[in-house]
């Protein structure tokens, strides 16, 4: 993935404290670092560049002589990425504490509640939760979640959330939510409007392509996904990202459907060159009642037109940009229109764009956690 380093070798928690200490910050994610390139990775990344960071994902697997060990990833010389080879989360605080050597840590970052037990373990002089997803409503979410995210919002000094609709959901459970969306590194994106190479898996694809980057999950729509090209089949749709909950046997299988699998966040502008529309057929589930989707900007960004499902975030600030559809034939005549009207697609973007960037989130967060709960 991006700014992906070499890893750090595989030692015992009492060997590394040797070595590293003094973090700022420490964050707590469910998400691995070298998964999808998503909202911690771009506010982690950045929230390193004047603190030293230790970023925790969950237990890894492990052999019985391995246990109570980590593997660390050097990301940067600011920025860590500790995996823990641990039975339980619990079991994380000890390691954490003999790694660290210290009695106190500056700041603790969640992104997940299933850590929240850690906070009795570890001094934190702050905690920020930074709720990126209601991940209570996700597929095999332990009902455990439940208190556990109210003890974390109980215990932390400033929340945010990740979209207005989660911002909603949260702001009467704490005095100090602040509503951060998920932004964009335009520039990043912005690559596929110039002359950069299209890779040999998506160049061989018929035209028009349809395209999706992102995880594949219960999150997608297959039902949609399936009978949409069931109806356009001189239409290419094209799924790049891992799968995650789903098997290989639940995905749809069409001559116009193409799965390419993950691709590196450096990788994806060169992908989405080849996109003539970007697509998010997003179902409309618990899972992603509160979403607020980051690759509505990454495609605004390429420049890309977009079809999208009625995901609620998307429909209150899109809505005058993004052709929204309800079904099968909806997507169809979306397609068939911007393809007939080339020339009034994409609509213009900039005036979106110019209000967001991931360094001003990055800033606007820092200035947060300055401030008292009012």
């Amino acid at each position: 993935m991006k700014n992906l380093q070499t890893a750090a070798p595989e030692l015992p928690g009492h060997e590394l404290e040797q070595e590293n200490q003094g973090y700022d910050v420490v964050v707590f994610c469910h998400l691995r670092w070298e998964f999808v390139y998503q909202r911690p990775q771009h506010i982690i990344s950045r929230l390193s560049r004047d603190r030293r960071v230790l970023f925790v994902e969950e237990p890894i697997g492990f052999s019985p002589d391995e246990e109570n060990t980590s593997r660390r990833i050097d990301i940067s010389d600011t920025l860590h990425v500790l995996q823990p080879r641990v039975s339980d989360i619990e079991s994380i605080g000890p390691l954490l504490k003999e790694y660290m050597k210290s009695d106190s840590i500056a700041v603790g970052w969640f992104y997940s509640a299933a850590f929240s037990p850690l906070i009795d373990q570890i001094g934190f002089d702050s905690i920020v939760y930074d709720c990126m997803d209601e991940l209570t409503l996700f597929k095999g979410a332990p009902q455990s979640l439940i208190s556990q995210e109210k003890f974390l919002i109980g215990c932390a000094d400033v929340v945010f959330t990740g979209g207005k609709s989660l911002f909603e959901s949260k702001k009467d459970l704490h005095p100090n939510v602040h509503c951060f969306p998920s932004s964009v590194d335009q520039p990043h994106f912005a690559q596929a409007l110039n002359g950069i190479l299209t890779p040999e898996d998506i160049v061989s694809i018929p035209h028009p392509i349809v395209g999706y980057f992102g995880v594949i999950d219960e999150r997608i729509d297959l039902g949609l996904l399936s009978q949409t090209a069931s109806e356009n089949t001189e239409v290419s749709f094209v799924m790049i990202g891992p799968l995650a909950k789903i098997g290989e046997d639940e995905l749809p299988r069409a001559g116009n459907i193409h799965y390419l699998g993950i691709k590196s966040y450096s990788e994806l502008p060169n992908y989405v060159k080849a996109f003539d529309i970007a697509m998010m057929p997003f179902a409309l589930n618990d899972a992603t009642r509160f979403i607020s989707p980051t690759k509505t900007l990454e495609y605004m960004a390429a420049g890309k037109p977009i079809i999208s499902t009625r995901i609620s975030d998307v429909v209150r600030d899109y809505s005058n940009c993004v052709e929204l559809v309800d079904s099968a034939s909806g997507f169809k005549s979306a397609i068939s229109r911007i393809l007939s009207f080339a020339d009034r697609y994409p609509s213009d973007y900039s005036e979106i764009l110019r209000k967001t960037s991931w360094d001003a989130t990055v800033s606007a967060m820092k200035q947060q956690m300055k401030q008292p709960a009012s």
